[in-house]
């Protein structure tokens, strides 16, 4: 397992070593020492799955108020993805930017986002599976958004046309977000 820090501060990419043999691979997708050694380790108290049917659908930019903020841990079970994330902390340098990386079964890679980010992917084939784990109760009340094709954020998303829900289609832009001042909090 290899654990790379990417550009915006707390977020990780986590490379997964796969084992094979006549049977087929064996591979560990979490480590509590290793993760600890990140700071990255969290108590995982909800994990969820979902499956997008069509190539260019778009989940997200999502993310949970405070005190609500969650930790994400990422990976791709079947399928491709652009993952996408952006910060929305208050007290961070990197405010209002945004990273991406494609998690694949192929690269077997995953990505670790701490609380404040919003995050969203795009599926870059048909029948994609995603599972992820939280580290917050999912809180209705709580959840919020960004438009995925937010001018200020300018994420450079692999289709113009995504398959959304009607409620992604509604979600604000980043200078609404900012004028209400409700940046989130990391902790």
């Amino acid at each position: 397992m290899i654990i790379i820090p990417k550009r915006l501060e707390g977020v990780f990419e986590i490379q997964l070593s796969s084992f094979y043999d006549n049977r087929g691979l064996f591979m560990r997708s979490y480590d509590e020492s290793i993760f600890s050694e990140y700071g990255i380790h969290r108590k995982w108290i909800q994990e969820n799955q979902s499956v997008s049917l069509k190539k260019g659908t778009i989940r997200g930019m999502h993310f949970q108020y405070t005190p609500f903020t969650e930790s994400k841990l990422l990976r791709v079970v079947s399928g491709a993805v652009l993952d996408v994330f952006a910060d929305l902390r208050k007290d961070s340098p990197t405010y209002g930017q945004w990273d991406s990386l494609i998690l694949s079964e192929d690269n077997r890679s995953m990505v670790y986002i701490p609380r404040g980010f919003a995050h969203g992917f795009c599926t870059l084939c048909d029948y994609c599976t995603v599972q992820y784990k939280v580290d917050q109760v999912y809180t209705p009340s709580a959840e919020g958004g960004i438009r995925w094709d937010d001018p200020s954020l300018a994420i450079k998303w692999p289709t113009q046309t995504p398959l959304l829900s009607e409620k992604d289609k509604n979600l604000p832009t980043l200078d609404l977000f900012i004028s209400q001042n409700r940046g989130i909090d990391s902790a």
